[in-house]
């Protein structure tokens, strides 16, 4: 069965003057219809350019030389730009990461959610009105009728994330992509924040692609998740097994920097160094440099994704995928680290969010 949205070998390249910038390098994954799928790694990995990628936002000097985008089974990359408008906000919301500037400083909050209901749906004025304010209410703003009327430098940053969330929800769509939707914001607000985001996907039956570089944000909310460093997918994998049992190096680095309470160090762990310069990435392996288990195997082949089972090439079907040449060839040392587990399997990976 086709999933809801199937990306495949997506490539999006920026020609700067100082030279071009693979920022998402033959990406392949896909999102079930009515599941939460989470897009996780630092700063530069490609994550908001792939999201953007769904949804034809990517401006010059990006451009997006391969792959396929398919929501429904619709290519979105060969649709012209009317077509595709007619998908962005109907049947697939975004939720940006600065929802402030996201929102038209010049016209009521309310009024811009109404204004894509009288849009994307056909309702009149005095309905899609209704409809906002109703929105407003579901997604936990006080007094929704008075805000309706006022102005995005009249609401709080949670405030105007949730006006955004009401804003992607207003025409019913079967995915929303959130980029970083609760990075503004300070924990207590981003807690309630990602709450909601999971009420609402079970409420609207609808599915979401929710893109952060903190593991513990997608730890309570997602079902799957993907790994991303300099641009390329590492691994794939259900939340728990990401959790419990990461085969990539670079997902254990950043499992073992996620802060613990009653943790008695002085300085929390890092990954050492820094993300490649996306103009001129490390040959082999990108994440060699960095990486305690490389070998000299490693700064040569450029490992893909496979089953680390198996070491057969992941398909968009496969849930579990890993890019690292021990699955394939075989590294002399191996991959010497373990995960601890200090709660039982059967509980969400991340606990409570409101709890962290």
């Amino acid at each position: 069965m086709t999933a809801l949205l199937e990306v495949e070998d997506l490539t999006v390249r920026f020609h700067t003057d100082e030279g071009v910038v693979t920022a998402v390098d033959d990406l392949s994954y896909r999102v079930e219809a009515a599941e939460t799928f989470g897009v996780v790694g630092e700063s530069g990995a490609g994550k908001s350019v792939a999201a953007r990628s769904v949804l034809g936002l990517i401006d010059r000097p990006g451009r997006i030389e391969r792959g396929e985008v398919r929501f429904k089974g619709e290519d979105l990359l060969s649709m012209d730009e009317s077509a595709l408008r007619s998908v962005r906000g109907d049947e697939i919301g975004m939720v940006f990461q600065d929802a402030r500037a996201a929102l038209n400083p010049v016209y009521a909050v309310g009024e811009q959610i109404a204004e894509t209901i009288e849009h994307h749906m056909g309702y009149d004025p005095a309905a899609a009105k209704t409809r906002a304010i109703r929105l407003l209410d579901r997604v936990g703003i006080a007094d929704p009728e008075a805000r309706y009327s006022e102005y995005p430098h009249e609401f709080s940053g949670g405030m105007c994330q949730r006006a955004t969330i009401a804003m992607a929800l207003s025409c019913e769509p079967d995915l929303i992509v959130a980029d970083e939707p609760t990075t503004a914001l300070d924990v207590t607000v981003e807690a309630r924040i990602l709450e909601l985001l999971d009420e609402l996907a079970d409420e609207f039956d609808v599915a979401v692609q929710l893109i952060t570089h903190d593991l513990g944000v997608i730890a309570g909310t997602c079902d799957r998740a993907m790994v991303m460093y300099a641009g390329e997918a590492v691994e794939t994998a259900p939340i728990e097994d990401l959790y419990y049992d990461p085969k990539h190096p670079y997902t254990a680095g950043l499992m073992s920097a996620i802060p613990r309470i009653g943790d008695g160090r002085d300085r929390l762990r890092t990954i050492p160094g820094t993300t490649p310069d996306p103009v001129d990435p490390p040959s082999g392996c990108r994440f060699h440099p960095r990486c305690p288990f490389a070998e000299e195997a490693c700064t040569r082949t450029h490992p893909s994704l496979v089953d680390p089972e198996t070491g057969e090439a992941a398909t968009l079907d496969d849930d579990r995928a890993a890019a690292c040449l021990e699955y394939t060839e075989g590294l002399s040392g191996g991959l010497d680290y373990s995960v601890e587990v200090e709660e039982p399997r059967d509980e969400r990976a991340g606990g409570d969010p409101a709890d962290e």
